[in-house]
């Protein structure tokens, strides 16, 4: 179990010195023991009253993290387990709503329980009012971070929580939709933390509390930071800046090990960089695809990079969410293309893997912020058009895009395997064949563009 904070405790972690102010409570006509008339309930209030020091679950205010400033809503547990009921949801509402008269972004430090039995359904419906508020942040195009404190759980979890464009827990937090006390009796606790959110893709990132300010505040410069420039291309940094003769020569060139990936080009573009996890389905592909965001020459850009392995569906479902955030927050996208094709075997297709591509599909082309793409290794086949630009994909000297790989072309052709490298040639698959037939705009040297 994680340490448990308060409120208040939890917002002084966070917030730059001497920057939170509370948010004005304008405080509904109270009804002796709330809507259903609960015996004993304003006792029960009042206790947690002078518990705590709070007069509702949840406390809302604004405060610079990181120099950036946020609308911060911070649950206290000790007030009824944080749960919601409607004097909780009149204070989420005022907050959302003042986010988007100022513009800020929304930080939800949850520590709930869930729903507030005292006050029925009426405390359950403060759930559509939550992700309505939610939603119409999201239109606005304001960032929403959420912090997972202990314990998260119920519809806290299920809006504030699970609904944020970035999910960050707290080592050891209980993170689930079933609490403790309503879950099956032989259900494996394990399932219903933090880091199993992570592994399930409902998660970003689990920080150590020591770690959190400054990685909650780079988060919040990062996702504040539109611009409608494209990003300029990466250059390349392969061994040669030579061309490849022969179509074969660029396949082997593209598949050789000691050719530069993913990560190496992240490195060299980005002064920081910050990654987003999982596909909020229940999938991650840590080993096909890198997600996030960083700084480049001083300004944001999201970035969505294969890593030269056949990508899983999970890996496109994280690309598409990537790419619809970035978009909702005005923030140019580049894509790294380095893929023999997507996975292709019995579980991928279990998994989704035609939806998948699909969906990544639709993001690109429906995106209104630029996206730039860098063709850095294989470009096999639709797995890996799927992330390409249409009208602004560039390409380095060792890498190539086929419509299929050679040696499969090939083999449905019904062709020997010594004419694998002819065929190759003859799909016409190097970085100059594609500028020529218009597939793509150019090559790249060695200095960024």
């Amino acid at each position: 179990m994680a340490e448990r904070y308060s409120a208040r405790e939890a917002v002084t972690a966070l917030a730059d010195d001497a920057t939170f102010a509370e948010l004005p409570v304008l405080a509904r006509r109270p009804k002796p023991d709330g809507p259903l008339g609960w015996p004993g309930y304003d006792a029960s209030r009042a206790r947690a009253t002078e518990r705590t020091g709070e007069q509702e679950s949840v406390v809302c205010g604004t405060a610079r993290v990181g120099g950036t400033r946020a609308v911060l809503i911070a649950f206290e547990f000790g007030f009824l387990g944080g749960s919601l009921g409607e004097g909780t949801g009149d204070r989420l509402e005022a907050a959302y709503a003042y986010a988007r008269e100022r513009r800020f972004p929304v930080v939800p430090l949850v520590a709930t329980g869930g729903s507030r039995m005292q006050e029925g359904m009426r405390a359950l419906t403060q759930l559509q009012r939550v992700a309505r508020e939610s939603a119409l942040t999201r239109e606005a195009g304001l960032a929403q971070v959420a912090v997972l404190r202990d314990p998260t759980t119920g519809g806290g979890w299920a809006t504030l929580g699970a609904g944020a464009d970035v999910v960050l827990a707290l080592p050891g937090a209980q993170v689930g939709f079933a609490g403790s006390r309503v879950r099956p009796a032989d259900a494996d606790p394990a399932a219903y933390t933090a880091e199993a959110q992570l592994a399930a893709g409902a998660a970003d990132a689990v920080v150590r509390p020591e770690e959190l300010r400054e990685t909650l505040g780079r988060w919040l410069r990062l996702l504040t930071c539109p611009s409608t420039t494209p990003a300029p291309p990466p250059g390349a940094l392969g061994e040669t800046a030579v061309l490849p003769v022969t179509g074969w020569d660029a396949v082997r060139r593209a598949r050789s090990p000691r050719r530069p990936r993913a990560t190496a080009y992240l490195d060299a573009y980005f002064t920081d960089r910050v990654a987003i996890s999982g596909d909020r389905c229940g999938g991650t592909d840590p080993d096909g695809m890198q997600c996030g965001f960083g700084t480049h020459e001083g300004r944001t850009v999201a970035y969505a990079a294969q890593t030269g392995t056949a990508t899983r569906p999970a890996g496109y479902r994280t690309a598409a969410r990537l790419i619809r955030l970035a978009d909702r927050l005005g923030i140019p996208v580049l894509t790294l293309v380095d893929t023999p094709g997507a996975a292709n075997d019995a579980e991928a297709e279990r998994q989704g893997a035609g939806a998948a591509i699909a969906d990544v599909f639709a993001a690109v082309a429906g995106a209104r912020t630029p996206v730039t793409t860098l063709v850095i290794g294989e470009g096999g086949s639709g797995g890996a058009l799927a992330l390409a630009a249409p009208g602004n994909t560039w390409a380095t000297p060792d890498s190539y895009f086929s419509v299929i790989a050679p040696e499969l072309a090939a083999a449905i052709l019904k062709r020997p395997p010594r004419e694998v490298e002819a065929t190759a040639d003859q799909l016409r698959i190097r970085p100059q064949d594609l500028v020529e037939l218009g597939v793509i705009r150019g090559t790249v040297g060695g200095e960024f563009g």
